[in-house]
């Protein structure tokens, strides 16, 4: 997988998606910062997931951004997506890659070189790590710190997503400590202060 210094961003949707937010996902997408955008919703039926799930591909499309489908190997097969993104409780990647062949499979490791040494053996296309700050999208069950981002570096060339609370103060740190992309949601989405375009152009 290439990794684009330029296009650090792997973009994850908001909780709830209302109908400002394609124009918004299209403005974001135009900078040219995203690699990814995967699209997490926990509280919409399949049905709706589809209909949205659409939308935002042909957003993405042509925006040239990967679409990624988090927790759902068959959904992502529905909706021809590029990829998805596996919890540690959600399918095994043996599995999701029998579903999904050639596709991108990435998965949360937390802060253990453990399950980082599993999901590079099993040939996860990426490993996400978090979370680096308190976050408001999700609860922090796992607190990881940066030392684990040299340590993985290391071990392997698997592109390392770093993950929790990520915003315009502290991005650049993890980016100078070996992480390749960084997973914000928050602070694109539910920021008081900035728009969604305002916000992630402070993300230089």
């Amino acid at each position: 997988m290439k990794i684009n210094k330029k296009k650090f961003i792997y973009l994850i949707s908001p909780n709830k998606i209302t109908n400002s937010f394609y124009n918004n996902l299209n403005l974001v997408l135009k900078t040219r910062k995203v690699s990814f955008f995967q699209l997490r919703l926990k509280n919409y039926s399949l049905e709706k997931k589809i209909i949205i799930g659409k939308k935002i591909k042909n957003i993405c499309k042509k925006n040239k951004v990967k679409f990624i489908i988090n927790d759902d190997p068959l959904l992502a097969l529905n909706l021809e997506a590029d990829g998805c993104h596996l919890g540690q409780k959600d399918m095994n990647i043996k599995i999701a890659k029998k579903i999904l062949g050639k596709k991108i499979i990435g998965i949360t490791c937390h802060n253990s070189m453990n399950l980082a040494k599993k999901a590079i053996k099993a040939k996860a296309d990426y490993i996400a790590f978090g979370a680096f700050n308190q976050s408001k999208t999700k609860k922090t069950k796992y607190v990881a710190s940066i030392k684990i981002l040299s340590k993985v570096k290391k071990l392997t060339k698997v592109p390392i997503v770093a993950i929790g609370g990520i915003n315009a103060l502290n991005y650049k740190n993890l980016l100078l400590n070996n992480a390749n992309f960084l997973a914000i949601s928050g602070y694109i989405w539910n920021n008081k202060k900035y728009k969604p375009l305002q916000a992630i152009e402070r993300l230089k």
